[in-house]
């Protein structure tokens, strides 16, 4: 099982949105190849984090990827991708980003060093510490 890491602008589908709508396609539109190779990877069991961007900045759930890589039915253009989530835990603490930078392990994370990549993996010790951090362990 692989870990990643998805973000959206909560003004536009926050979490709280993802959890109404329950199981279905990954509402975010990725228009970023590197974006779209990770969404590519991506296979049914794996975890990812529910991160808001730009406002609050901070893991608040976890989905769990139900269905691969297919194609993004709002792309014209039959390049992008998309692929099932469905909710799986909220955080009980949210993890915010400057709880990450602070995290000694997490310095390297592509959330730090990739701040405009909207899909990201993650090793097994950067979702470890992210869970614990946010009390999910």
């Amino acid at each position: 099982m692989a870990h990643w890491l998805l973000k959206s602008e909560p003004y536009k589908f926050s979490w709280e949105d993802q959890l109404k709508k329950g199981e279905g396609r990954w509402e975010k539109r990725v228009r970023n190849y590197q974006a779209r190779n990770n969404l590519s990877a991506m296979t049914p069991g794996d975890q990812a984090f529910f991160y808001h961007s730009n406002e609050g900045k901070e893991v608040v759930g976890i989905l769990e990827i139900t269905q691969k890589a297919y194609p993004d039915p709002d792309d014209e253009t039959g390049k992008f991708v998309t692929v099932g989530v469905k909710p799986k835990k909220s955080m009980t603490a949210p993890v915010t980003l400057a709880d990450i930078k602070s995290h000694p392990d997490l310095q390297n994370i592509a959330l730090v060093r990739q701040s405009r990549l909207s899909v990201m993996p993650l090793t097994d010790k950067e979702w470890r510490i992210i869970c614990e951090m946010g009390h999910v362990l």
